[in-house]
């Protein structure tokens, strides 16, 4: 089976890591949050889920890891100034491992320098970020591109977990 990180901070959007996380875990994989800090409380921003990191970024390497998953919300924001987080997405997509970003995920992907060439979808009112940055913006419920798995809204959760489990 396959180990995945869930990259989280505080205020994600809670469905967007619930509903991957426990369908990967249903499916019989290892999945990890990996924070800012080991052991910190990480709180959705709708208050309808809190998880704990399990692990802190300067504690992991990608190589550890067969994917990533990257839930939206206000989470990104919080992560996408870390080197750390930055440097580990980097090394993830360098040795091809599924990359799956929903919502405002895909801001670490431009924080890290990841757009160029590809296609993806995110939260419709970061379309001219994605463009910015050099990718193509599609307005669809699930792109998959090379490694990448990307979705908009908790409304594409089903077609995002059914990709992601795909590449798993």
């Amino acid at each position: 089976m396959s180990k995945v990180a869930f990259l989280l901070a505080n205020q994600f959007e809670d469905s967007e890591m619930q509903v991957p996380y426990d369908e990967v875990k249903k499916a019989g994989h290892q999945a990890d949050i990996i924070g800012l800090k080991a052991g910190e409380t990480l709180k959705g921003k709708q208050g309808k889920a809190e998880y704990t990191a399990d692990k802190g970024i300067s504690e992991v390497k990608a190589e550890e890891y067969d994917a990533v998953v990257i839930p939206g919300g206000s989470s990104p924001e919080n992560l996408r100034l870390d080197q750390g987080i930055l440097d580990f997405v980097t090394q993830a997509n360098a040795a091809g491992k599924p990359i799956a970003a929903i919502c405002h995920g895909p801001q670490i992907l431009i924080s890290a320098d990841l757009l160029k060439g590809r296609t993806v979808t995110c939260y419709p009112p970061l379309q001219d970020d994605i463009v910015n940055a050099g990718a193509e913006f599609r307005d669809e419920e699930v792109i998959v591109d090379g490694n990448y798995v990307t979705s908009r809204t908790p409304k594409d959760e089903p077609a995002f977990v059914r990709e992601l489990l795909k590449k798993l």
